[in-house]
C-alpha cells in the first residue's frame, strides 16, 4: 500500500498528520523547523562527498508555521513566518520524524 497523506492540520504548535493507514502524527513546529531537510538548513555534500553544514540562526518567527502545500503525491513544502520555505518534507521523512518523536526504532 502506497503511503498517502489523508489529512493535515495545524493544532496549537503542532502539525497533525493522518496517513492513509490511519497512523496519526503530531510534530511540533520547532522540531520540524530544526529538522528541515533543505540544503540551506541541513547542508549538502561537497564534490568529495563531505557534508558541509551551514550555521543556521533562528528567530522567534522561524518556529511559526504559516502554511504548507502538497508537492506531488510525495511531500509537503512547509512555509514559515520568517519566509523560509525551501524544505520538502517527503512523506517517508515525516514518518521517520514521527518515529523519532515517538521513540520508536527501526
Amino acid at each position: 500500500m502506497r503511503l498517502e497523506l489523508a489529512n493535515a492540520q495545524m493544532i496549537g504548535n503542532e502539525l497533525a498528520l493522518r496517513w492513509s493507514d490511519d497512523v496519526e502524527a503530531y510534530l511540533g513546529f520547532e522540531f520540524l523547523r530544526r529538522a528541515c531537510p533543505c540544503a540551506v538548513c541541513g547542508g549538502e555534500p561537497d564534490v568529495l562527498g563531505n557534508l558541509i553544514r551551514p550555521e543556521v540562526t533562528y528567530t522567534r518567527d522561524s518556529f511559526v508555521l504559516t502554511g504548507w502545500q502538497a508537492v506531488g503525491g510525495y511531500a509537503l513544502q512547509l512555509q514559515w513566518k520568517d519566509g523560509h520555505n525551501s524544505g520538502l518534507y517527503s512523506f517517508d521523512y515525516l514518518r521517520r520524524l514521527n518515529s523519532a518523536v515517538a521513540g520508536e526504532t527501526k
